[in-house]
């Protein structure tokens, strides 16, 4: 097959696709979730680096522009219980996280079937606000916002024409917060795993 075959074959592929996403139309989707968030541990320039598994809550809405495409915008909220550093000695801080990101979302159609895989990818920020309490502030620790990779998928169930159960995993890939202290920075990358699970209404 040469060059002109392959490229009329694929142009009659995406006009096939682009006519049946047109034919679907579009919807919303409001979402609230359970979430766990997972930590790996990390070091860099001497510091080792530890935070606590600990639970939260997101909140999503996602636009779907037809049956393979959606716009996906969520925040989230934890408190990460101890964020452990170590260089001369222990230094621990608690913060409240708050994640904020936006992220395209591919899903397979709505047909006869009532279970709806999908994938998504992003980006967007987490903010580390220092709660302040005993036994675990430093003195002078700031919030402080990192950017943060998204990426994830999950899959829907409908329970019925408005609302769908949903489980879905996401991985967040960031810098390890220093709360603008010298002493804390570390420069390491750092993944957080975060499943959930939650119920959508569909309108």
């Amino acid at each position: 097959m040469n060059q002109k075959h392959i490229v009329a074959a694929i142009l009659g592929i995406l006009l096939a696709a682009s006519g049946a996403m047109a034919q679907e139309g579009h919807w919303q989707e409001l979402g609230v979730q359970g979430t766990g968030l997972f930590t790996k541990d990390s070091s860099g320039n001497g510091i080792n680096q530890h935070a606590t598994d600990t639970g939260g809550f997101l909140l999503s809405y996602r636009y779907h522009f037809n049956g393979w495409l959606a716009a996906d915008a969520s925040y989230g909220y934890a408190r990460n219980a101890q964020e452990n550093f170590t260089s001369s000695a222990p230094l621990n801080v608690q913060a409240n996280v708050h994640q904020a990101t936006g992220a395209l979302v591919v899903t397979v159609p709505r047909r006869i079937v009532k279970l709806h895989p999908y994938a998504l990818a992003g980006g967007g920020a987490l903010v580390f606000d220092p709660t302040g309490n005993v036994g675990g502030f430093v003195s002078g620790a700031q919030s402080q916002s990192k950017a943060a990779f998204v990426y994830g998928g999950g899959a829907d169930y409908d329970l019925s024409k408005h609302f769908t159960l949903r489980a879905e995993y996401r991985g967040l890939v960031y810098e390890r917060p220093d709360f603008g202290l010298v002493a804390l920075h570390s420069g390491a990358t750092t993944h957080t795993a975060q499943p959930s699970a939650g119920i959508v209404f569909r309108f």
